[in-house]
């Protein structure tokens, strides 16, 4: 098969959650494993982080990798979904692989793969560790794809443990109260391995901490030992962000810091917390980034990394952005961003998935916006003229479309020169944008 068919084979014969939802979310990582072991376990053979959460892995999983390469070391990244291209999932330094090494890891492997039966995420894990461990990576940042305890990514035996947040996603796999779903992010955490948790939340954090004295694991709240500010914030414009960053920590006491990042949405700061506490960790295991290393890499986050839909800015006329932002928390910091932006009309692109229940995202929208209902290119996605009537029941008004180009390309005909077209509601509907 060639890089298409390849492709083909793997969106149509693996169960795929993008296409099928919850029934191709594995409950155990039997499948994982023995795919790995018919690849000689690469899962052993390279350092990694591991990066979960609710919202933000993307970003800090992304930023990590950058910080990583500047500092001079063959960085393997591991995320999901991706955007465009199928590839985006697995790169080296930033470099997506070559689409032979797709076909030629499916062509190895077809015969075990009917085997197994593996899922395309289980199929795709093993790719990505087969070629970390194939190209002698220094360090992979892999991020956990859903939930944790029971994700494919969840064989690795990391250097570190990253958990952002904890917000309300996917309980109909993970369970329906926070604590469930806190429970199910723990279990990335190993036995001796540190953990960073991003965001201190009270009504869990012993979830955490409890799981890490358990397994002898040191742990810390990144909210907790850093403080940042943003020095200057424009949104108007696709100027970058300038955070002051005043760093405490317990050995070199309060420092300032002044970083540029790329990354323009203002929930980013959470997630820069997060970052900076973890490159303090990998220091003390001996990697050697410097303050200069980690400003170079985040004024160019994007560039080095290939991350997209981040509080992204398509046009300048009118004003045009788009975010990946789709559970209840990812909105809410969607809201404050647009809060931030002046404009005379909002119109809203919207798209979700079928199987999630959209009714606290709708809740959270403006009623004054001009909206555009359209369905995303995916099995999942939920009927625009659906979403439509669900969004009516909160005085959400606006036309269906049956594309999502065409409700994106009607919002930008139909705005003037000083209101802000958004793009959101699903990661697939931006997908389709960026």
């Amino acid at each position: 098969m060639n890089y298409n068919e390849t492709l083909d084979y793997l969106y149509t014969q693996l169960p795929m959650f993008t296409r099928d939802g919850a029934s191709a979310f594995k409950k155990d990582l039997t499948n994982t494993l023995a795919l790995c072991q018919l690849l000689d376990n690469p899962q052993h053979k390279f350092k990694s982080v591991h990066v979960g959460g609710t919202n933000g892995k993307g970003s800090t999983s992304h930023m990590l990798a950058a910080i990583l390469q500047v500092a001079g070391y063959k960085t393997g990244l591991y995320t999901s979904p991706h955007l465009r291209d199928f590839r985006e999932r697995i790169r080296i330094n930033g470099q997506m692989i070559g689409e032979q090494t797709v076909v030629d890891f499916v062509a190895a492997n077809q015969s075990a793969f009917e085997e197994i039966q593996p899922s395309f995420f289980e199929m795709t894990v093993a790719l990505a560790f087969d070629v970390f461990a194939k190209e002698h990576v220094d360090i992979a940042i892999v991020e956990v794809g859903l939930g944790g305890r029971l994700d494919s990514t969840n064989i690795i035996t990391p250097l570190l443990s990253v958990i952002t947040n904890i917000g309300w996603d996917h309980m109909n796999m993970l369970g329906n109260t926070l604590e469930l779903i806190a429970g199910e992010k723990a279990g990335i955490i190993k036995p001796s391995v540190p953990v960073i948790v991003g965001e201190y939340q009270p009504e869990i954090a012993e979830i955490f901490k409890e799981k890490a004295e358990k397994e002898g694991s040191e742990i810390l709240f990144a909210s907790e030992v850093k403080s940042l500010k943003p020095k200057v914030q424009s949104l108007k414009s696709t100027e970058k962000a300038l955070l002051d960053i005043s760093v405490l920590s317990s050995d070199s006491g309060l420092q300032t810091l002044d970083f540029e990042l790329d990354l323009t949405g203002t929930y980013q700061l959470k997630n820069v917390k997060t970052v900076l506490t973890a490159v303090d960790e990998l220091r003390k295991q001996g990697f050697t980034i410097t303050n200069e290393q980690i400003g170079t890499a985040l004024k160019q986050v994007k560039t080095l990394t290939g991350l997209h839909g981040r509080w992204e800015t398509l046009s300048t006329n009118p004003l045009t952005i788009c975010d990946t932002g789709h559970n209840p928390d990812g909105i809410l910091e969607v809201m404050k961003n647009i809060a931030a932006v002046k404009y005379d009309h909002l119109h809203f692109v919207v798209g979700m998935v079928n199987d999630k229940d959209s009714s606290k995202v709708l809740s959270m929208l403006p009623k004054d916006a001009t909206y555009y209902f359209c369905k995303p290119d995916i099995p999942r996605g939920l009927d625009a003229s659906s979403l439509q009537e669900q969004a009516a029941a909160f005085d959400l008004a606006g036309q269906t479309y049956p594309t999502v180009k065409s409700a994106y390309e009607a919002a930008q005909n139909a705005a003037n020169e000083n209101d802000l077209v958004f793009v959101g509601g699903s990661t697939f509907v931006v997908a389709e944008v960026v």
